[in-house]
């Protein structure tokens, strides 16, 4: 055992606190790159839709839904890229633990933004190909997938956790 304090004793990790927080730092940083290639993707292959042919002919209300999906992909671009930046900034300072929390507030708003421009895309091609209809269809289910992803899954989970803490505590 450390001579350190732990910084959370009895969670079955040994570690003070700057560990604790470089080690959550370096799982945010890993979880956002995941983010970043996927989003810095699909904005890619929004940029380029203007310059096909066929772009041109999109009614007013295809056009509202790419202009929000654009904006969209390039707050969570944008977003996605500030613990970076924040950390270049801060560097030295001994912020590590705000950075933590300010970087997990941030992940979470990415995840969420980008759930609505998943949602959103699938709302553009889908209108796009077939209908407005089938459009809102396969957006709505889309984003019944996303609910039970962010709140039925994680509330299921929770309740098991708590559950089996009873049972063991």
């Amino acid at each position: 055992m450390s001579e350190r304090p732990d910084a959370a004793p009895g969670d079955g990790r040994d570690e003070t606190a700057a560990q604790r927080a470089d080690r959550n730092w370096s799982e945010l940083l890993q979880e956002f790159r995941v983010f970043q290639t996927g989003t810095q993707i699909l904005a890619a292959f929004l940029l380029t839709l203007p310059f096909q042919q066929r772009f041109t002919k999109l009614p007013p209300f295809d056009v509202a839904v790419y202009l929000v999906l654009v904006f969209l992909a390039v707050t969570v671009t944008l977003l996605a890229l500030a613990p970076v930046s924040l950390h270049r900034l801060l560097f030295r300072q001994r912020a590590k633990t705000e950075l933590v929390g300010l970087g997990s507030v941030l992940l979470i708003v990415c995840l969420a933004a980008a759930s609505l421009l998943f949602t959103g895309i699938v709302l553009f091609i889908v209108d796009f190909l077939l209908a407005p209809p089938a459009g809102i269809v396969a957006a709505s289910c889309v984003f019944v997938v996303l609910l039970v992803i962010w709140i039925v899954l994680p509330l299921v989970v929770r309740a098991r956790a708590h559950r089996r803490h009873a049972v063991q505590g």
